[in-house]
């Protein structure tokens, strides 16, 4: 609850001090900001409290959770300086809708009533139709809004109808109270109910760019401003997935069997749709798309495994995707801004012109790709391991790892392209001494996690 009110205000403070001449400020404090929230949030470790009628309750799941993305988000933020350098008026909002994403974030990994749960979705969502047409003389940018904002409004729509069945068949928002309402004889049975749970899913899938819902996330990737892709590819996707697991854990514990057909379904036909179509894309930023798509893809596994290694595995992948994944569109964002281009072969030559960027990259590309000595390994490897608990999964598994073969044929691309192929004349790409550390940082981070994954792959 600290870091809910602190996020809030902070984000109001952020408004009036956008109101001064100059907007230098702005990074350094946003990032004392989330300084002062991180550090709070871990004050509530081993320290569960309930509020609003046991609508939230922060206990260490959410406060794991809420450390990656307020992590994330720290991590993010540096790479915000050609808004300080072209005196962006709005640099201020983008900050402000930063923090209040999170505010809908951390509600989202914290509820424990559907409606705490809906409430934190719309407030996430909200910021990020705003954030993802910010770049108003972009068509592209105006596209991805548009198209971000129906599709999300209709999909929220579902999600809550979803809601409200279950609530017409249990009697009660509240998860503890929707599982424990499964166990009497017309619990799993009741058809409302069973609809109210296929909705919910196919809700929450869109939330996540799970497939076959995963539609939208190509263009609107493409369209919105990369800061705020890698935002939207990161915290919002570790949100949804921990959000997702928490109310199959505690509503639909029960329901287990009327839920995996359809859910296995998802996760086969996401880890298909992201790799297969990462491989044909020329734009990086629709690659790393798909990618997003595919990872959805291995953490919904950690999902269908449901047992007791499940929540460590998704706090690992999500740890190891986000801090991989801001690294790469950190990367793609400084090549793209300089060269006016995204695809691969702006990358051309950027291991001799640029090579702490290229190294960064690579790392990134590496761990995302499950090569070891990086987190991504590790990341991959406990889901594996999660769903091997049950043999009958191992059909699951073999496919997963022939398409995480598929994963680094494309992630090789963008390493090929800065290490293999000329320059032709690509001037160096100007990266400020802060950017740069903050790139030193995450590479570090990514290998020493896929070295000592023991650091942190038993929080949980």
């Amino acid at each position: 609850m600290t870091s809910i009110i602190l996020l809030s205000v902070f984000g109001i403070i952020n408004l009036f001090v956008g109101f001064l001449k100059s907007n230098r400020i702005l990074l350094p404090l946003a990032l004392l900001f989330l300084a002062v929230v991180f550090g709070a949030n871990l004050f509530n470790w081993n320290d569960t409290q309930s509020y609003f009628n046991n609508m939230l309750t922060i206990d260490n799941y959410a406060v794991a959770f809420t450390g990656i993305m307020v992590l994330s988000t720290l991590l993010l933020i540096p790479f915000s300086q050609r808004y300080i350098d072209t005196k962006d008026e709005n640099l201020a909002e983008y900050y402000s809708l930063l923090l209040f994403s999170l505010v809908g974030a951390v509600m989202m990994v914290s509820y424990e009533n559907l409606i705490m749960l809906f409430v934190g979705i719309e407030i996430l969502s909200i910021s990020m139709y705003v954030l993802a047409g910010s770049d108003k003389k972009s068509l592209r940018s105006n596209e991805a809004a548009l198209k971000y904002f129906l599709m999300g409004s209709f999909f929220t729509g579902v999600l809550l109808f979803g809601m409200v069945m279950i609530y017409g068949a249990t009697g009660s928002f509240n998860i503890t109270e929707i599982g424990a309402a499964q166990v009497s004889a017309d619990g799993v049975t009741n058809t409302m109910f069973v609809l109210g749970l296929l909705v919910t899913i196919i809700g929450i899938s869109f939330k996540i760019s799970a497939a076959p819902f995963h539609f939208w996330t190509p263009d609107v990737y493409q369209g919105t401003p990369t800061l705020f892709t890698s935002y939207m590819s990161t915290i919002v996707k570790t949100a949804g997935v921990a959000a997702f697991y928490k109310l199959m854990a505690s509503a639909f514990a029960a329901s287990y069997t009327t839920w995996f057909p359809t859910l296995i379904a998802i996760t086969v036909l996401t880890l298909v749709v992201g790799n297969i179509g990462a491989v044909v894309q020329k734009n990086v930023k629709r690659m790393l798309a798909y990618s997003s798509i595919s990872h959805a893809g291995y953490l919904l596994m950690s999902l269908i495994a449901f047992n007791e290694r499940s929540d460590s595995s998704i706090f690992f992948y999500s740890l190891a995707y986000s801090t991989a994944t801001i690294a790469a569109f950190g990367v793609l964002k400084l090549v793209a801004d300089q060269r006016k281009d995204e695809t691969f072969e702006a990358f051309n030559g950027l291991g001799r012109t640029n090579p702490l960027l290229a190294f960064a990259m690579t790392v990134s590309m590496m761990s995302l790709a499950g090569i070891p000595l990086t987190a991504g390994f590790f990341a991959k490897f406990f889901v594996f391991a999660s769903v091997l608990e049950d043999a009958n999964l191992m059909w699951l598994v073999v496919i997963a790892v022939l398409l995480a073969a598929v994963g680094i044929y494309y992630y090789f691309k963008v390493v090929i392209a800065m290490y293999m192929r000329p320059a032709e004349n690509q001037e160096k790409v100007g990266v400020n001494s802060f950017t740069s550390f903050t790139l030193i940082f995450i590479t570090i981070l990514t290998i020493l996690l896929g070295i000592v994954p023991a650091l942190v792959s038993d929080i949980l």
